[in-house]
Parts: C-alpha cells; sequence; structure tokens
C-alpha cells in the first residue's frame, strides 16, 4: 500500500509516517522544506506546495491513500493565509486523489471546528458546527473538513475526519515550544479560576489513530464520510498539567492570573488593531485563546474506540516521562 502524507516533516506528520512505515506500508512524505532528518530516517520525499494544484496533480499519481495532515495552525487574525492553506489547499488535495483515483483520504481536522466559546464536556461528534466562529484557523479547518467528509464517494474516494486535541510530546515543534516561550517571557497567566479540564493527545497515540482509521477506511464500512475525536481519555487539570511541565525542567510554575472577563476584553482590542493593520503575527491574547485556557474541552472518544478500533497506548504520565528525557537530552 502505498501512503503519502501531506505535512509529513512536521510534529504529527513524522510520527505518523514512521508508525505507519513499522505497520508496512510504503511511506512517502511531502513536504516544502528540505529536512535532513527525513533523509536520514529513509524516506522518500516529495518536495512542493499543496497550493499549487498542479503540482500536486502530478505527484500524487501511483498513490493508494493520502494522509491530509498539512494545515496553517496559528492564533492570528489574518483570514487569508488559512484560506489559501487550510481551505484552498485541502480542496486541491481532493482534486488530486480524485484525478490520480487515490482510494483514500485521511484527513488531520481538530476539535476546534465546534467550539463556540463555552464548556465543551464530553463533547460528541454529532455536536454542530458554531454559527460565529473565533478565529480564521477554526472556521477554515471546519470549511475543509466539509469538503473532505463530502468528498467521500462508494467506488470513488473514500474519505474520514480525524479531530485530535492539543497534540504533545518529544519533538513537539508547536504547542510546548510556544508553552515555554510564553513562560520565559513572563507571558502566561492563569486565566479563569484555573479548574478547567482539558482533554489532550499524546502524539503516538494521534499517529495511531492515523493508521487506525486507514484500516479502517474500506468501501461500506461505517467509518467513511466521518469524523472522529481522538484523544487520550485521560482528561486533567490544564493548569496542573502547565505547571507539571513547566516544573519538570525546571521553570517556575504559573501563579498570575487574570480574569476571563479581563484577558477576553483584552483579546477584542488586540484583534481589532491587529484586524485593522492587517499584522500578521500571534497576538499576545485573543478571545479564542481567552475561552481555550478558562473553560473545560473534553471529547468522548467511544466512537473512535468502537468504530476505528482506536485504543491509547501511552498514558499521560508515561507521555511526561518520555517528554522531560527528550527535553533534558536536547537541552
Amino acid at each position: 500500500m502505498k501512503v503519502l502524507i501531506t505535512g509529513g516533516s512536521g510534529f504529527l506528520g513524522r510520527v505518523t509516517a514512521r508508525i505507519m512505515r513499522k505497520a508496512g506500508y510504503d511511506v512517502t512524505i511531502l513536504c516544502r522544506g528540505n529536512h535532513r532528518f527525513l533523509a536520514d530516517e529513509g524516506f522518500s520525499v516529495i518536495r512542493g506546495d499543496i497550493c499549487d494544484k498542479t503540482f500536486l496533480i502530478n505527484a500524487f499519481n501511483g498513490f493508494d491513500e493520502v494522509h491530509h495532515i498539512a494545515s496553517l495552525t496559528s492564533i492570528s487574525m489574518v483570514k487569508s493565509p488559512f484560506y489559501r492553506i487550510n481551505v484552498e489547499g485541502t480542496r486541491n488535495v481532493i482534486e488530486a486523489c480524485l484525478k490520480n483515483r487515490v482510494r483514500k483520504m485521511v484527513y488531520t481536522s481538530s476539535p476546534s471546528v465546534v467550539f463556540d466559546g463555552k464548556n465543551e464536556e464530553m463533547t460528541e461528534e454529532s455536536a454542530s458546527y458554531p454559527e460565529k466562529f473565533l478565529n480564521p484557523y477554526s472556521e477554515t479547518k471546519a470549511l475543509a473538513e466539509k469538503m473532505v467528509l463530502d468528498a467521500n464517494s462508494n467506488g470513488n474516494l473514500l474519505t474520514v475526519s480525524l479531530r485530535p486535541h492539543l497534540i504533545w510530546g518529544p519533538e513537539d515543534t508547536n504547542l510546548i515550544p510556544r508553552l515555554l516561550k510564553r513562560a520565559e517571557k513572563g507571558r502566561l497567566f492563569i486565566v479563569g479560576n484555573g479548574k478547567n479540564y482539558a482533554d489532550l493527545t499524546y502524539v503516538e497515540n494521534a499517529a495511531l489513530a492515523q493508521l487506525k482509521a486507514s484500516e479502517s477506511l474500506t468501501e461500506g464500512s461505517l467509518v467513511c464520510g466521518k469524523a472522529y475525536f481522538i484523544t487520550n481519555d485521560e482528561p486533567v487539570l490544564l493548569w496542573e498539567f502547565i505547571n507539571c511541565i513547566l516544573e519538570g525542567i525546571g521553570l517556575d510554575k504559573v501563579e498570575r492570573r487574570l480574569s476571563f472577563k479581563t484577558a477576553y476584553i483584552l483579546g477584542t482590542g488586540i484583534e481589532s488593531v491587529y484586524s485593522l493593520f492587517m499584522i500578521n503575527r500571534e497576538p499576545v491574547m485573543t478571545r479564542f485563546l481567552a475561552s481555550q485556557l478558562s473553560t473545560t474541552h473534553t471529547y468522548s472518544v467511544s466512537k473512535a474506540k468502537e468504530e476505528l478500533g482506536y485504543v491509547p497506548k501511552v498514558s499521560m504520565d508515561e507521555g511526561l516521562n518520555k517528554l522531560f528525557s527528550y527535553l533534558n537530552q536536547h537541552n
């Protein structure tokens, strides 16, 4: 089975590539940059941009399956880059799959596609998309997910969407580095009462879900054209978990607090300035971030377990031990 992974040089992409190769798949990675570690690990690499439809149509020739992981992930408020990469890029991927008669497409989405700023407690896949989104990332990921699921067609392209929440672990290029950077600069505050729970997903578990989705995505299967939440199924107190990481690498715990109301008002003002002047970098606070840091986000993985056969293999405690070991070796 020949598999192509878009965004295979990224955090989830590279771990997915390793797990799928170990399971016997012939894996090729599509990415924009020239990454030495991919060659060192023996992966075949195609360099190019998912926003180039002609390139993709040529690149997808001969593959049986595509895992579309490449995405723009940020809390920036300038919409055009998100729309170009997350929406138009995904549309190009779908078209390239259809043109080349690729049989399967596994799309990596996000639980933020159903987030409306309120608490989410053991949310299930029946939750609807909100009428208004708090940032371009969530909105464009929802638009892309709809396209992917609508593209499912027996006899043509079979599709499924995965929604892993807060992927973390060794080699993280997103969540943990951003957390540490904010902490080191004194820009980390407990927003709200600090008692909100969150589901997170250790990276190997998120990659395992990609493999399980591939195995389950067959003609007539229940999973075709459906979305699934993916987590470790071990909700934690978010700020306790953050402080555990900070203390584990020798940084001070977060103790300073900011009320949700203050953070939300601050975020609203910053968004207005960034939108007015088209500032394309991450704000220190947004409405989305204020809501994410102060509300509970837990998701049911019952359907993923039942229909995909997904069972998390690495616990949160095991994951922390692996993370600390990695950080100690690379600092």
